[in-house]
């Protein structure tokens, strides 16, 4: 029964290795068409922390008014 799990474990191996290699061949390295510049790079980042941390401070300035909402009543019991 050992035997038979390290074949199935070794021909998964395999292809997993068969699979890396192709996937390898797809990637190719050149130097970039466009130049992107300082300034574009800061944007981009600039819009992608704001886009991230402004819901999560949203509910951080908020959670005053959250806390004096009033509780929902509890689920009947049948």
């Amino acid at each position: 029964m050992g035997v038979l799990w390290l074949r199935r474990g070794s021909q998964s191996l395999i292809r997993t290795k068969a699979i890396l290699r192709d996937s390898r061949s797809s990637i190719y390295s050149k130097p970039p068409r466009n130049h992107i510049g300082a300034g574009q790079s800061f944007f981009i980042m600039s819009v992608f922390a704001v886009v991230m941390l402004a819901p999560a401070g949203w509910i951080l300035h908020h959670i005053p008014e959250y806390r004096q909402r009033p509780h929902p009543p509890p689920p009947a019991k049948t």
